[in-house]
């Protein structure tokens, strides 16, 4: 139990120094060996529990946003929504995320990382598209998966695209991006 416990330390000690740093400096700026100074560890804990700093990031913005979309996404799968309650299902979260500096700063990390390294491997599942295509094949049926998965990486890819700079879309803006999300997934 005990050499449990200062691993698990370790790992959180460098989640929440890496989201100090790439939250004040940007994820180009920060090193590897910055975060393990930052909290204190040694220079290869962050191979060692993550495996490289992309895998870190990626960590740390499951843990940190996982828990905003994880019940919804559950909630998705279980029952048939409309494309518009789809859509609505991923958007309402952002407008209460970008109301809070951190959850603005959180977003735009994920969209620039998500945009840069779009082969990153996710663990949570909203973080991946299975879940998402197979909800709009449930309000579309007549998409196949692929098609499905396509529509639903575009739609992904414009919204991050949105989102990178990390300030609150003016009402006008994000009504249009929700019409423009909803038509390119209905068509």
């Amino acid at each position: 139990m005990d050499q449990v416990r200062p691993r698990v330390k370790t790992r959180e000690r460098l989640l929440d120094a890496a989201e100090e740093l790439l939250l004040q400096y940007g994820y180009e700026a920060v090193s590897v060996r910055g975060i393990c100074q930052q909290a204190e560890a040694n220079p290869a804990a962050v191979h060692y529990h993550f495996g490289s700093k992309e895998q870190l990031v990626a960590a740390l913005l499951e843990a940190r946003l996982a828990p905003v979309w994880s019940g919804r996404l559950d909630e998705i799968s279980s029952r048939s929504l409309t494309v518009e309650e789809l859509v609505e299902a991923v958007c309402a979260p952002i407008d209460g995320l970008l109301d809070d500096p951190v959850g603005a700063l959180r977003l735009s990390l994920l969209s620039r990382f998500v945009l840069a390294h779009p082969e990153t491997r996710w663990h949570a599942p909203w973080f991946g598209i299975d879940g998402w295509a197979q909800a709009l094949q449930k309000a579309r049926p007549e998409l196949d998966d692929a098609e499905a998965r396509r529509r639903c990486r575009l739609a992904f890819a414009l919204l991050m695209a949105q989102l990178a700079p990390g300030a609150p879309l003016p009402p006008p803006v994000a009504a249009g991006l929700r019409a423009f999300l909803i038509a390119g997934l209905s068509t």
